[in-house]
């Protein structure tokens, strides 16, 4: 194996070009003015001082730069990170406290650790177990629970709490101490930047720009709305008129240490690193392949868990938070033309420039310009019109989504997310243990089988071809034997039933059972049970069992077949063989 698949740089930097360095050095430019008020704000979600928003955004991306496998996603502090990381420590600090940043180290060393040894045992499928409406029901909840918890420094309020109901009521309990000078500070920057959202492209177009360059200034409204307020903070001493703002941030770059190795705080951040790691892990996934796509470009899983899984590990011993890929920076940098993952080597080197030059002027920066910031970005996580179109395709995915939803912004992100989760898989358990079946017919004058039930089609009395829309296992092995069987009785001068197992793509040892006890009881009913279409790798492992030798029918190559030979009472010169001989003849 090659050096160039465990360190894909390698790869990149072949042919590497004065061009393509170009390209990745205006990208670098432009995401670092993106990510430095994001890396604040992001910082103060989580409950951290600033300065640990800026150190995730160093050694991080580095070391993404050297494993990933995704030339445009820009890892760093994201938002559903940020506030599940707050959910998590909370409990176990105050936040902002020298124990709350050293449980937020190991909260990222953990979550580090967790998605590099599954991307060495390659367990990128694990994240599968998060469906899609299930993470866009905790997103949407993420986003509206980030949006209430911000609020309290629009307002210039104290307020705190872990779900929306306790947030609310301690917003309503703190509206008699509101600050005026703050709300208008986060007011303002709240309607300037949904303003350039909506029209500043547009105007810029219709100025002459480019539709790429007016797209990415308006993406970086936010880094004027910081220099204006934390230049009116400065000039007209906001913070003594009770105006809450970031505070000194320590100059220089962070220190390389190990995060604590205390057991019992491992043990106990181990829930939350997963949930982080997953989460992260699939929305990280997700951007990166779907940039990738535009550019003909693939994207590694398992690549992609052990990047992670180190960035994550660098974070967490450079004195930063957990780290994913953000969607819009990733979107930005794409369109700033990033060919190659250098592009987030560079934009860490810009980060620590702004660590060096920029922390005493960022100590006048009000927090309120940062909590709008974060509002109007959460605000595309948003999407409560998916309820109603999930609803309305699937219930069971509308439920699971729902309640997501519900009980992450009642109880808390952990409860909502685990919940979501096992209704998901619950919802699965019961869809795959009632596996849907249907009597099929022959199509007059085709070789095509139709359901019955659904169309007007050729049957015979005494042939009951049954098709198998599930691979069989043990949670759905005893209804398939219920649902022959009541075939069986309920056609008394029944001489066949054949199984379509078209769509069968496993037989577990349950279901196995399950067909030789079908057998059997057929054989007792002086019914022929046969198999039809069964697919080689299934054939492969029922030709050496007993059930084989003992099956009273045939394995057909089509269904059609079957019908030919058991409808004309043909039993020779077919496609079809006996089960010991069918793995070539009879499977497909």
């Amino acid at each position: 194996m090659t050096l160039s698949r465990w360190i894909p740089l390698i790869g990149w930097l072949r042919g590497y070009r004065r061009d393509l360095l170009a390209r990745d050095l205006l990208a670098a430019v432009i995401v670092t003015l993106m990510l430095v008020p994001q890396a604040l704000a992001y910082a103060l979600l989580a409950g951290l001082p600033p300065e640990v928003g800026l150190y995730a955004s160093m050694l991080p991306l580095v070391l993404y730069a050297v494993f990933g496998t995704s030339a445009t996603l820009a890892v760093g502090p994201v938002a559903v990170a940020s506030l599940m990381t707050a959910s998590a420590l909370s409990v176990i600090a105050t936040p902002g406290s020298a124990e709350y940043v050293g449980a937020a180290l190991v909260l990222a060393a953990l979550s580090g650790v967790l998605l590099v040894t599954m991307g060495l045992l390659r367990l990128g499928f694990l994240a599968n177990f998060l469906s899609h409406p299930v993470i866009s029901g905790f997103v949407t909840a993420s986003g509206i629970l980030i949006g209430a918890s911000q609020l309290r420094h629009v307002l210039g309020v104290e307020a705190s709490g872990h779900n929306l109901v306790e947030m609310g009521s301690s917003l309503v309990a703190g509206l008699s101490g509101i600050n005026v000078i703050t709300l208008m500070i986060g007011l303002g920057v709240w309607g300037y930047l949904l303003l350039c959202r909506r029209h500043l492209k547009g105007g810029l177009m219709r100025l002459g720009l480019s539709v790429t360059v007016a797209d990415l200034l308006a993406k970086a409204a936010p880094v004027s709305a910081v220099i204006v307020t934390t230049l009116l903070a400065w000039g007209l001493g906001l913070g003594a008129q009770g105006v809450a703002l970031v505070g000194e941030v320590p100059s220089g770059l962070p220190t390389l240490a190990l995060p604590s190795l205390e057991p019992e705080l491992w043990s106990s951040l181990l829930p939350a690193a997963v949930l982080i790691s997953l989460v992260g892990f699939v929305e990280s996934v997700s951007v990166a392949q779907t940039l990738a796509a535009k550019r003909r470009q693939r994207i590694d899983p398992n690549q992609e868990l052990i990047a992670m899984g180190l960035a994550n590990i660098g974070a967490g011993a450079s004195g930063g938070s957990p780290v994913s890929g953000g969607f819009s920076r990733s979107v930005v940098n794409f369109e700033a033309g990033a060919a190659t993952p250098l592009a987030g080597a560079f934009t860490a080197v810009g980060i620590a420039v702004a660590t060096l030059a920029l922390t005493a002027p960022l100590a006048f920066l009000p927090k309120a310009t940062l909590a709008a910031t974060i509002i109007v970005a959460v605000g595309t996580l948003i999407d409560l019109p998916a309820i109603r179109r999930t609803w309305a395709y699937s219930r069971a995915d509308g439920v699971a989504m729902l309640a997501t939803l519900v009980l992450t912004l009642v109880h808390g992100v952990q409860s909502g997310i685990l919940t979501g989760v096992a209704l998901s898989l619950g919802l699965h358990l019961y869809r795959t243990s009632r596996p849907h079946s249907a009597v099929v017919g022959r199509v007059p004058g085709s070789e095509h089988f139709r359901n019955v039930q659904r169309h007007a089609v050729e049957t015979d009395e005494r042939l009951v071809i049954l098709r198998v829309d599930e691979s069989l296992y043990f949670a759905n092995a005893r209804f398939l034997e219920d649902t022959v069987m009541a075939i069986a009785t309920r056609q008394p001068g029944l001489g066949h039933i054949v199984l379509a197992c078209q769509a069968v793509n496993v037989i577990d040892a349950s279901a196995l059972e399950s067909l030789e006890a079908i057998n059997a009881r057929l054989k007792d009913s002086a019914v022929t049970l046969h198999l039809a279409e069964v697919k080689g790798p299934v054939m492969d492992r029922l030709q050496h069992t007993e059930f084989c030798r003992e099956l009273t029918g045939r394995v057909f190559l089509s269904t059609y077949d079957a019908w030919r030979a058991l409808h004309d009472d043909v039993m020779a010169e077919t496609s079809g063989a006996a089960c010991g001989g069918a793995g070539l003849a009879g499977s497909k």
